[in-house]
């Protein structure tokens, strides 16, 4: 066998896998991207009437609630948590975890109903994360989770609602 031959075989062989899984990351996309959220297109304070003043705080004006504070910190039913505004799924109960930190934590959202900003508000950069059909505001997304992940999505308790999984969810609201 020739050098040149070997090489070209070798590189072949290099790029093969990386063109794998370039495809297979395409197809997780790919699933992703066919349960897109239509976002609403309605203004924060329209929202004012439909959710508590504190709610409405934390949703629309991206306050946070006193750690500790949130029933749902003690929340260990199988459900759904939601939006508190208009009622989108977020959060499975089977990823809420105890992360020590004051607020409902999660290692993971449901995909496609959640959206992220760059959040520079205490000087350093943190990932903010908002409901993907209102933009209400629910918390903060942090790298020190547990495996297989590593995330903790740190949650305003006031920006959901818990629903049993025996329950029906709400219609949408909007």
């Amino acid at each position: 066998m020739k050098r040149r031959t070997f090489f070209q075989g070798c590189s072949v062989i290099t790029v093969l896998p990386v063109f794998s899984l370039l495809l297979s990351t395409q197809a997780a996309a790919n699933r992703i991207n066919q349960t897109v959220v239509e976002p609403l297109n309605k203004s924060h304070k329209a929202w004012r009437g439909l959710v508590s003043a504190a709610a409405y705080r934390v949703l629309f004006e991206e306050h946070t609630e006193e750690p500790g504070s949130s029933e749902l910190n003690y929340e260990q039913r199988e459900g759904v948590f939601i939006c508190a505004a208009c009622y989108l799924p977020l959060f499975e109960s089977q990823y809420k975890y105890e992360s020590g930190s004051g607020w409902p934590s999660f290692t993971q959202p449901i995909p496609g109903n959640i959206g992220t900003k760059r959040d520079f508000q205490l000087i350093f950069l943190r990932t903010e994360y908002h409901c993907a059909r209102c933009g209400g505001h629910q918390g903060h997304v942090f790298k020190d989770g547990p495996p297989p992940r590593g995330e903790r999505w740190c949650n305003n308790g006031l920006a959901l609602k818990f629903v049993l999984k025996a329950d029906q969810l709400p219609a949408l609201r909007g």
